[in-house]
């Protein structure tokens, strides 16, 4: 059906249809908002969302190496996805160039870079072999990847919450579910052990990644911490020991790490029911002379 506001006027004045436009465009007209908003524009706010994109592209490469069947490049590519995502915000928040355009753009790319990419190469690797349980095994996680942040983006900034608990989440954030999808292509590629190459085994931990991801288990979140000045060359010494296991042996240093993160959620969901716990008893028997 033809769109007839948009014609041309029949009284042939098609004059004013050009005119408007080009007087809009003059002196403060679009013109001049565009200017505004160029102006307005800033390293803070741009730099941030720069490394959201590099983290995207970097999703999409870890599919381009899967099709090629070059596993090492595919899971590097989606753990520098992890590592980008891990600090576009804090740079934000850093340079406080924190914008709803790149908490939008952060969670498009985080649900290419951690939902469809790692599925894409699981399903190549190993799931394919599985035929249609494998492919729905992988829609699966990047299905769950979706629904987990569409449920952040309305839980952010809930309020009635204590303090404590804005130290965790809802459930497996999307990079953590993407390194549980793969954990068995990483540990292959350091003990090239044919056991975590089978479907079964891949596909037990997308189906884990994917109830993780949607679940309401509490997970510790690091973007609150407060590190006390003494932890500050410990924790030093403990990043460059890990630099330097990574560049010597990546794949088992990767491993580890997540074996060690799998391992830490239910510590964080017991850690969290105590302190939701201890809560409900201080506000059951507040102390003497607190207000009411």
């Amino acid at each position: 059906m033809d769109d007839k506001s948009r014609a041309p006027d029949d009284t042939g004045n098609d004059d004013q249809l050009i005119d408007v436009p080009r007087r809009r465009f003059g002196r403060g007209g679009v013109g001049g908002a565009a200017r505004r908003r160029l102006e307005n524009l800033s390293f803070n706010r741009i730099f941030p969302n720069i490394l959201t994109l590099l983290a995207l592209c970097a999703g999409l490469t870890a599919i381009r190496y899967g099709f090629n069947g070059q596993w090492d490049r595919a899971a590097a590519a989606l753990v520098l996805a992890g590592m980008l995502d891990g600090v576009d915000g804090r740079v934000a928040r850093m340079l406080r160039g924190t914008t709803k355009f790149g908490a939008e753009l952060d969670s498009l790319a985080d649900a290419v870079s951690f939902g469809v990419a790692p599925a894409i190469v699981m399903y190549v690797w190993v799931m394919k072999d599985a035929r249609g349980i494998g492919w729905a095994l992988c829609l699966l996680h990047a299905v769950c990847c979706v629904l987990r942040l569409a449920r952040f983006n309305t839980m952010v900034g809930q309020p009635g919450l204590p303090n404590w608990a804005h130290s965790y989440f809802t459930g497996v954030p999307a990079p953590g579910g993407a390194g549980i999808a793969i954990l068995p292509l990483l540990i292959w590629l350091h003990s090239e052990a044919s056991f975590f190459a089978s479907p079964v085994v891949a596909g037990a931990f997308l189906l884990t990644s994917s109830i993780l991801m949607v679940s309401r288990v509490p997970v510790y979140s690091g973007k609150h911490m407060r590190l006390k000045p003494q932890w500050f060359i410990p924790l030093m010494a403990i990043i460059g020991a890990f630099a330097a296991f990574l560049v010597t042996d990546p794949w088992e240093t990767l491993s580890l790490v997540g074996v060690v993160y799998l391992v830490s959620i239910p510590l964080s969901a017991w850690s969290f029911r105590r302190l939701q716990l201890r809560s409900e008893a201080e506000l059951a028997n507040p102390p003497p002379g607190a207000a009411p």
